[in-house]
């Protein structure tokens, strides 16, 4: 994208501390270098420590891809908290040290770096709540990266409206019909995400949202890991605000292994159990990176998958439930589908999605996880947890008709979820989800094309910010020195 004579735009780019926001932060970082950008990727000691120690080596992550002419720095800070601190199972603790103290972490970074070189834009994710203070401070363009949705990222933004009409932080809230956002189709609030369902706004995580959209108001640009074709009135209305540009899915480039590594967690090879199997007959069941189940949802769905007779992968994580059992699965589950199942604490998720024998997903319905499911033309099964995985279940199901839900309104039970297994994997339903699935599949393709709406997003973003690099007062314009540290 860079004339020869012109200088790289140099960006520092900060990674949300959680494996689904850590991933898309990876794989942007690898696209912008490969446009002409310098970056300069800031990971946490934890997150690069769980990374270092899932791939037994202690090497920066981006070695192999500086080999083949990306300029991508790396360097780690604290989060705040031990390495070693669980920060799944102390998940408050987490989030207050990323609301009041990581920043400061960040900040001496940034000075580091900008004293070190010429500096031209931070990039970071939506949730943190000090970005675009930061870039101001340090003369540095703001870009806010989410992650999820633009319809989560609208519902958000437009919090103030949210309040004003008594559908958030009420003491009665509202049930009917949200009708008023711009840009958003009218959603029931029993589909919005689970944080504005709660009764209670006070708790760590709704200071985060709040101040997070605050800050987001002042980013210069926003980039949105989302797709125009699948939310083109919620984009352009978001557009009309500030320029905001669906540049999604964000993937690896090939897809199923990334040159980078981002797994928090030591992967099993799923391959030659897969290979043994019938196309299309094995459910992939996973539940994500973060939330937990309760031990009852663990118990009815265990139960519900040995009733189904399906042959099935599932990633169960060690602290799937929040107890110190050592197997949270029912007395002789393991026994009852031995023959059929292979139980495992991680994978690689995009490497089992896209074998032919996989056949549906069993899912949280978290947005990485909806994007890769999607490309691989698996039809979704949806059991959202927590956060936005409420809303991306709505657009799964009632708009884009690519799955199903189980334990709709209702605690979930044995027989649900083994009768909306048998539907989805070999019923007329489950034949509907797999046509429009493979359509949305092609418009993912298509997206990402030379000459896609993804692309050219890409492209008219870099040139907007480019142009607003050279306009810009302000913009940090030090001696040009190398910016690398080690982690």
């Amino acid at each position: 994208m860079m004339g020869e004579s012109e200088e790289k735009p140099h960006a520092i780019l900060v990674a949300y501390p959680l494996q689904g926001h850590l991933i898309p932060s990876v794989h942007l970082a690898m696209k912008l270098a490969s446009k002409g950008f310098t970056i300069t990727f800031i990971n946490t000691h934890s997150v690069h420590h769980q990374i270092t120690r899932a791939q037994d080596s202690d090497s920066d992550p981006f070695t192999a891809v500086r080999g083949s002419g990306l300029d991508i720095r790396y360097m780690t800070v604290s989060d705040g908290l031990p390495v070693d601190f669980d920060r799944s199972l102390n998940h408050d603790q987490f989030m207050a040290s990323l609301l009041h103290v990581f920043s400061a972490h960040v900040e001496e970074a940034v000075k580091m770096i900008v004293k070190s070189g010429r500096i031209h834009v931070l990039i970071a994710d939506t949730f943190f709540v000090w970005p675009s203070a930061l870039a101001k401070k340090y003369g540095l363009l703001h870009v806010s990266f989410w992650t999820e949705t633009a319809l989560v990222f609208s519902l958000y933004y437009h919090l103030d409206l949210l309040r004003i009409n008594g559908h958030f932080d009420c003491p009665n809230a509202r049930e009917d019909t949200i009708d008023y956002i711009p840009g958003v189709p009218p959603i029931n609030p029993r589909d919005t995400m689970s944080y504005l369902q709660e009764k209670d706004a006070t708790s760590v995580c709704h200071q985060i949202i709040f101040k997070a959209f605050q800050d987001a108001k002042g980013a210069d640009f926003v980039l949105c890991n989302s797709i125009q074709e699948l939310e083109p009135s919620t984009i352009a209305a978001l557009h009309a605000k500030k320029p905001f540009y669906a540049v999604g899915p964000i993937f690896p480039s090939g897809f199923i292994r990334s040159a980078v590594a981002t797994s928090l967690w030591p992967e099993s090879d799923c391959t030659s159990w897969l290979d043994a199997k019938p196309r299309g007959s094995v459910l992939y069941v996973s539940f994500g990176s973060y939330a937990h189940l309760s031990k009852r949802d663990l118990t009815e769905i265990s139960n519900g998958l040995s009733l189904s007779g399906v042959s099935f992968v599932w990633v169960l994580r060690p602290d799937i439930v929040s107890s110190d059992e050592v197997d949270p699965l029912p007395v002789g589950f393991r026994e009852e589908v031995a023959d059929r199942a292979l139980i495992i604490s991680w994978c690689s998720q995009n490497a089992v999605l896209k074998h032919p024998a996989i056949g549906g997903f069993l899912t949280h319905c978290g947005w990485n996880s909806t994007l890769e499911s999607i490309w691989c033309k698996v039809p979704l099964l949806c059991f959202p947890l927590y956060t936005d995985q409420f809303t991306n279940q709505k657009l799964v199901v009632d708009d884009w008709k690519i799955g199903m839900r189980i334990g709709e309104l209702k605690a979930v039970t044995r027989s649900e979820v083994s009768e909306k297994i048998k539907a989805m994997m070999s019923g007329k339903s489950g034949e509907e989800c797999w046509k429009k699935v493979v359509e949305m599949s092609q418009i993912l393709e298509n997206a990402i094309s030379r000459y896609g709406t993804s692309e050219r997003n890409m492209d008219q973003f870099i040139k907007e910010l480019d142009a607003k690099i050279h306009k810009t007062p302000g913009v940090h314009t030090g001696s040009h020195k190398s910016a690398a540290a080690n982690p």
